[in-house]
């Protein structure tokens, strides 16, 4: 067998999470290999923001994010905060905004957050290898934790020498050669957008080392309506108003766990496949199949002074709601409900209230998200009770550490993501480098 490359620490995956675990353990002075197995890295982050990469919340807390063990997220958050990366933002002279609700957008590409990774990989003196495959992983003999199997193959590839192997670190075959390491950083990701690269590579690796992986779905995603149930509504396609969305149901009435109910004020998208936007991503992530989502179209305003009959009484139904929503909107609403062109004195009290209620309380059930190539993040992931909160490492074997995406971690929609894979980078690296 030919002699394997030895490095302190491996880390597989060069997107956010791994790059700047990888940038930060190599400052330390570790020898750090990356290996990925796209043609193009940061692809995920260059798209990211419209092009603009939202890449940190000024107020991102362990309330942004969804997982089955919510309090694991709390201490790296801590420890790397959005001041911690804004800091290194302004060291690289990337100039910035602030769009709203904390988000912070480049104001330039995107391109420049991949670039500041890459120079603080250069300055750690980190080495990157692409496209490289990642065939098979074998765990180190007599781990203290180790699962009883004492190694796990990833892929039908077996190493050579295969079940006599006595192997005191982790081993990793790939297509550029066999490498090993003293500790192993998975930061593979998730399954959105598989056409620039994403794969349940770490997720498969979990699995055959024995550890837990929570049911994985789209999240931030589209929503799909039946073209039957739009509902008045499947001519208005690109239209864009605030909204109030409810979405998600208390575990007693849920067929399906999931995350509870959730309420958001954003901005809501209509389709020509259903509802899109801030606000329908956001409502996604709660959202289960079978269940509706119920729309406030007329979000923040208040419902007695819209619909107050001393000033509005003698105004058209449809010129009365084209004040606080579109005329488009306003128009398909008023044929839907069958009073076009009846002046609001003259609808009698059910028709008021039937008319209101369909406002504020329009309920629908989605047919389904639009999947993986739609979706923003994954929901679910490696378990988290699997997992350190300090470190990243795995409970059950040592030196071998989950970040980012791949775990059962997923932040709400406005730069709570990134800030996570910076958190959860940022603690694996201080961990790797205090071995």
């Amino acid at each position: 067998m030919n002699q394997p490359e030895p490095w302190d620490v491996v880390v597989v995956g060069a997107g956010a999470a791994g790059l700047f675990c990888a940038a930060t353990a190599g400052q330390h002075g570790l020898r750090v290999l990356v290996l990925d197995h796209a043609k193009t890295l940061g692809e995920k982050i260059r798209i990211s923001g419209g092009g603009r990469c939202n890449f940190t919340n000024l107020y991102c807390s362990p309330a942004h994010f969804l997982s089955k063990n919510p309090q694991f997220v709390g201490p790296a958050l801590q420890r790397f905060k959005p001041s911690d990366f804004v800091a290194l933002v302004k060291k690289h002279g990337i100039a910035f905004h602030e769009k709203h609700s904390g988000q912070l957008f480049c104001n330039d590409s995107s391109k420049a957050i991949v670039d500041m990774l890459m120079v603080e990989c250069l300055q750690g003196n980190v080495t990157i290898r692409h496209p490289v495959d990642v065939q098979s992983v074998h765990a180190p003999q007599g781990t203290e934790h180790a699962h009883p199997s004492q190694a796990a193959v990833h892929s039908n590839n077996a190493l050579p020498g295969g079940a006599g192997l006595q192997n005191e670190r982790w081993l990793l075959q790939t297509s550029g050669g066999l490498v090993e390491a003293n500790q192993l950083v998975v930061a593979t990701g998730g399954l959105p957008v598989p056409a620039i690269g994403a794969s349940a590579w770490g997720l498969d690796l979990a699995r055959q080392l024995g550890l837990q992986v929570t049911p994985v779905r789209p999240g931030l995603v589209p929503l799909a309506l039946d073209p039957t149930d739009q509902q008045g509504l499947e001519t208005l396609t690109g239209l864009s108003l605030p909204v109030e969305i409810k979405a998600g149901q208390n575990s007693e009435e849920s067929s399906e766990p999931g995350y509870g109910p959730a309420v958001f004020q954003e901005d809501l998208l209509l389709t020509h496949k259903g509802l899109s936007g801030p606000a329908v991503l956001q409502a996604s992530s709660y959202w289960q199949p079978g269940e509706p989502i119920c729309v406030n179209w007329l979000e923040a305003n208040d419902i007695s002074s819209v619909f107050d009959e001393s000033r509005h009484g003698g105004k058209r139904v449809e010129n009365l709601l084209a004040q606080v929503m579109p005329q488009r909107l306003a128009q398909a609403f008023a044929s839907k409900l069958d009073v076009t062109e009846r002046r609001w004195a003259e609808l009698n009290k059910k028709d008021r209230a039937r008319v209101i209620n369909h406002l504020t309380n329009w309920q629908v059930k989605p047919t389904g998200s639009l999947g993986w190539k739609k979706a923003e993040v994954m929901l679910g992931g490696v378990d988290t009770h699997e997992i350190s909160e300090q470190t990243m490492m795995s409970k059950r074997y040592e030196g071998l550490y989950f970040i980012g995406e791949c775990l059962d971690v997923t932040g709400h929609l406005g730069g709570h993501n990134f800030q996570w894979a910076w958190a959860s980078a940022f603690a694996c690296a201080s961990a790797l480098s205090n071995v």
